[in-house]
């Protein structure tokens, strides 16, 4: 849509006019408090008559200003009840609690803070308006549709939380890709006074297809017609918003507006600030009819009952079907036919001022008016937690809910038709993006990353992959963000997510700092079939190495591989420092190998493997540094899967600066304590699970 007031990025904000300042003021200067109508003095010796500074003068000034307190106490008296009157006089808010298709509400709060924008402009409606009560719910419903789109929902929703003091009922029409984001998004964000009702966006198409329109929104940007109908029929009121809207003031300020709608105004719209509808943009540019400058639909405030009731449907459907005629098609989507309407009847429209002055004050939250919804799984979780455990910190982040943004970019995948096909899982933090493009040049299948990254570190690394031609290149990487909360690296978790969301039968297990050798993903297709995966509970392990080198000539065949090991260039992953995590890997086997061999599991195994996607998810209690993927392992054994050596594949780690949680793994002796206290209970775990076979783990570490 064009004008200021829909730009790609918009902000909203409200102009108070506070009545009782000169008021107030007086009053807290020269009196402090009243009690019963009397004047309480600031200054305990102005109430001593006998005090040495107590003398006439100061007695007439104080009697002089006792009156003048009584003057503007009856000032304030008349003011407020001049504002009273004007209250009484409004329509009183009525409350929807309809659910229609998906809900929810959540419980804990957000713990990021959003920086909102601010825009200062002049109000033409300078007056207070009237109060929302304070547990009103406000309902918002948004349009969404696309991996793009849901992105700055995103932004919208936390500018409308920021400032927000009311509950909230969040009505998304979205189509598949974006429900699935959104509905992960706010199940994980868990915003105390939040309810999310999503509709099927692809249901409401053949309500507006026949519709011709030339806007980049495409057919989405037309459903906001249909709202009266996809609405639940007992929603009286709404406000409607464009996804690229960002609130700099509570939004309860643009919700009290609908208390000034007067007669049959049923629409509030801001007008246009362009001169689009005027018709002078260029020769022979011929717009929709509209009223003057016509009306932006980027902010719409929807009086849904009163619509019904004029059948708002059949009204907005004549009207497009007469336009259509002569115009053909909508260049503007909704906004068009919204303003073809108007033109023929302008009672229905009350006009919003473009921009709003904000009055930023306290940002507390009315307690009271948010109920406990907090999931009670959860609670009970916690509750049974021993806060003076010198682990507690650990335990806890197994219950830990972390925000999740699932594909935050645009993701593309066509499955192969032989059903082979094998995403590279990994997960990362924002030190380790710099590996992002090269793994893309070395792996050309699907790839599905998690990415712990705070709100701050989510907008660069969005700036870092639109400035990367490798990154923009590939369409099949799924990144989905999952933000930071606690004081742990979440690495299993991490995993989990990334695993979780794959398009394909299988999936290579690997670490962000490791690059797969060329040709890698081609090779374990081929080996998916040779070794019967889809029939056979099998563990495919690609052997690791390690350089030492920032540059390497990174070797185009196992010869050339085995050739730099010789010489020093390259080593067996980690065998200077945990030979045991890939010593049954049999790397002097491995050397001369030429098919496929099976290798048993060893205590501390913890190799990288090709598994099918429905193998066992990591387990959660192990977070930062420390025994993540050997549990993960130890849980595959324990369900008979087969350790099968790749002789041809390979994986090389590059050397990077050790990480936060390692360092503090080798530096905090409580920390090592609580990883080994973790591993033990995790050992009691698996011998309850799976009896009395697992009880050679057990045996295993006590003989290591």
């Amino acid at each position: 849509m064009l004008g200021i007031c829909r730009g790609r990025r918009k902000f909203l904000a409200a102009s108070l006019t506070v009545l009782f300042v000169p008021a107030i003021t007086w009053i807290y200067l020269f009196a402090g408090s009243f009690e019963d109508g009397k004047p309480v003095s600031l200054s305990p010796l102005e109430s001593q008559p006998h005090s040495p500074r107590y003398t006439a003068s100061s007695q007439r000034e104080r009697e002089s200003l006792e009156v003048r307190m009584r003057e503007v106490e009856e000032e304030n008296r008349v003011l407020r009840k001049q504002l009273s009157l004007a209250q009484s006089r409004s329509p009183s808010h009525h409350r929807s609690n309809h659910s229609k298709t998906y809900s929810m509400e959540e419980g804990t709060g957000d713990s990021e803070s959003l920086r909102a924008g601010i825009v200062a402009g002049n109000s033409s409606e300078c007056g207070q308006q009237p109060a929302v009560e304070k547990c009103e719910t406000i309902h918002v419903a948004i349009v969404c549709a696309g991996y793009n789109a849901s992105r700055d929902v995103v932004t919208l929703v936390k500018s409308v939380l920021f400032h927000r003091r009311n509950p909230l009922h969040f009505h998304l029409i979205a189509d598949a890709i974006a429900k699935q984001i959104l509905a992960t998004l706010f199940q994980t964000w868990m915003v105390p006074a939040v309810r999310v009702d999503f509709y099927d966006a692809d249901e409401l198409k053949s309500e507006v297809s026949w519709i011709p329109n030339k806007h980049y929104s495409g057919i989405y940007g037309l459903m906001k017609l249909v709202l009266t109908k996809t609405l639940p029929s007992n929603l009286e009121r709404v406000i409607v918003l464009d996804t690229d809207i960002t609130f700099a003031t509570d939004i309860a300020e643009l919700w009290a507006v609908f208390h000034k709608f007067k007669g049959q105004q049923v629409l509030g719209l801001v007008e246009n600030q362009s001169d689009w509808y005027l018709g002078n943009l260029w020769k022979n540019h011929r717009p929709w009819p509209a009223l003057g400058r016509g009306y932006n639909t980027g902010v719409i405030l929807l009086l849904l009952d009163k619509l019904r009731k004029m059948k708002w449907e059949q009204m907005w459907r004549l009207t497009a079907e007469r336009e259509l005629m002569s115009m053909l098609s909508t260049s503007l989507a909704d906004q068009d036919i919204f303003n073809a309407v108007i033109k023929q009847n302008p009672f229905l429209v009350y006009q919003l001022p473009c921009f709003w002055n904000v009055q930023l004050s306290d940002h507390t939250r009315s307690e009271q008016c948010y109920r406990d919804v907090s999931d009670l799984k959860l609670q009970k979780q916690l509750s049974e937690l021993d806060e003076d455990d010198l682990c507690y910190e650990f335990r806890r982040e197994r219950f830990t809910v972390h925000r999740t943004h699932l594909y935050f970019l645009h993701y593309e995948y066509e499955s192969a038709s032989d059903n082979t096909d094998v995403t590279l899982v990994a997960q990362l933090s924002m030190d380790r993006l710099q590996m992002l493009e090269a793994i893309c040049k070395h792996w050309e299948g699907p790839i599905s990353l998690a990415l712990y990254l705070s709100d701050a570190e989510a907008q660069q690394f969005l700036r870092y992959a639109q400035g990367s031609e490798v990154l923009m290149s590939r369409h099949n990487v799924g990144y989905h963000i999952v933000y930071k909360e606690g004081q742990f690296y979440p690495v299993n978790l991490l995993r989990n997510v990334a695993m979780k969301h794959i398009s394909t039968p299988y999936m290579f297990l690997s670490d962000i700092d490791f690059l797969p050798m060329y040709g890698l993903y081609e090779y374990l297709r081929k080996s998916v079939i040779q070794l019967d995966l889809a029939n056979t509970k099998k563990a495919l392990i690609v052997p690791a190495f390690e350089t030492l080198r920032y540059r390497l000539s990174f070797p185009k065949s196992k010869a050339e591989l085995l050739s730099m090991l010789d010489m020093g260039t390259l080593f067996t992953f980690r065998y200077h420092v945990w030979t045991k995590g890939h010593a049954p890997t049999n790397f002097a086997k491995w050397r001369t190998a030429t098919t496929p061999y099976r290798v048993e599991w060893e205590a501390d195994f913890e190799p990288y493997v090709v598994v099918r996607k429905d193998c066992p998810e990591y387990d959660r209690r192990f977070v930062g540094f420390g025994w993540n993927k050997v549990a993960h392992i130890m849980e595959l054994d324990a369900q008979e899967y087969e350790f099968t050596v790749l002789p041809n594949a390979y994986m090389i780690h590059m050397p990077h600066a050790p990480s936060f949680d390692i360092t503090k793994f080798r530096s905090n002796k409580q920390y090592r304590i609580c990883l080994k206290t973790l591993k033990e209970e995790f050992q009691q775990d698996m011998s309850r699970h799976y009896g009395f076979a697992a009880l050679k783990y057990l045996t295993a570490e006590n003989n290591s």
